[in-house]
């Protein structure tokens, strides 16, 4: 938040403000996905651009590895992941429609790891 403060190219920011809503593959009902921020920033070149940010663990932005055994932690982080990826994929077509970008950051870019 401190680097959204600071750049001079972000004209605003918000946290949890936009609302999109998804279908969960776990009880296939809808739910509503609040992205982590909104961002609009001047680009390279010169033009406003709409951003929607979703921070997490680098664990939870891939899929999880194929496990030997079936236990409650490998069937807790199936279900995480096709959650989140149900998110992800309403964020990019609701991005899609408004000529936005949708990116999730992990600690890797915000720590460069």
């Amino acid at each position: 938040m401190v680097h959204l403060d600071e750049n001079p190219n972000v004209i605003e920011w918000s946290s949890e403000e936009v609302i999109i809503p998804y279908l969960s593959p776990v009880d296939n009902r809808w739910h509503r996905y609040f992205p982590d921020f909104f961002v609009r920033v001047r680009n390279r070149a010169g033009l406003l651009e709409g951003i929607i940010l979703e921070v997490k663990p680098s664990s939870q932005a891939k899929p999880p590895k194929v496990a030997t055994r079936v236990t409650k932690r490998v069937i807790q982080e199936v279900m995480t992941y096709g959650v989140n990826e149900a998110k992800w994929n309403a964020a990019q077509e609701y991005c899609k429609t408004r000529g936005w970008t949708f990116k999730v950051v992990t600690e890797k870019e915000l720590f460069g790891q």
